[in-house]
């Protein structure tokens, strides 16, 4: 009698040893799902933002300082052809800094007519994914038409994932002036 309860107890103590392995396995073979894939996705997206905003800072200060030849008008060596839509929306998004409000706001481009001129231009060599989207703000900002500024700001704040910085509408000339001498 002993032998069979003991035999029994070893049975449901061995059920329970598998049990929790098999437990364990799969919240192991979880962590290699898609949604951790998406994690590390956003963590690589964060830190190549990060590094997009460090070099395009440092390649503006090159651009206006006069060096580097080969530079285009944000002064990043990247040309037309080869731009991608992060590409565009960093720009866009960073030359809208200088008119719009928002709690935050990281990098900065002045908006000039070469630059936004350079990037129609790049819509047809570089075919984007969102090229209807930028064509209609850049063709907007070319006619010196700012008045949806802070609606541009945030159609690339939401295409880039932002969730701190939105724009909470659009800079007076004066605060336009203050924010530009502050920001260079």
């Amino acid at each position: 009698m002993y032998k069979r309860i003991f035999g029994i107890l070893a049975g449901l103590i061995s059920v329970l040893i598998i049990g929790f392995g098999v437990i364990i396995f799969l919240d192991i073979m979880k962590d290699d799902t898609p949604a951790n894939s998406a994690e590390e996705e956003t963590k690589s997206n964060e830190e190549e933002e990060v590094e997009t905003q460090e070099v395009s800072e440092l390649s503006d200060e090159k651009f206006e300082n006069g060096e580097g030849e080969d530079l285009n008008p944000f002064g990043d060596t990247t040309e037309a052809a080869d731009l991608r839509d992060a590409e565009f929306q960093e720009y866009i998004h960073k030359m809208s800094h200088q008119k719009v409000e928002a709690d935050d706001k990281w990098g900065f481009y002045r908006i000039t007519d070469e630059r936004v001129n350079w990037l129609i231009a790049a819509l047809d060599e570089a075919g984007p994914s969102h090229k209807d989207t930028y064509e209609r703000i850049l063709v907007k900002w070319q006619k010196a038409d700012f008045s949806t500024v802070d609606e541009d700001h945030n159609e690339m704040w939401n295409l880039q994932g932002g969730n701190v910085g939105k724009a909470t509408g659009i800079l007076t000339e004066s605060e336009e002036k203050q924010y530009m001498e502050s920001a260079e």
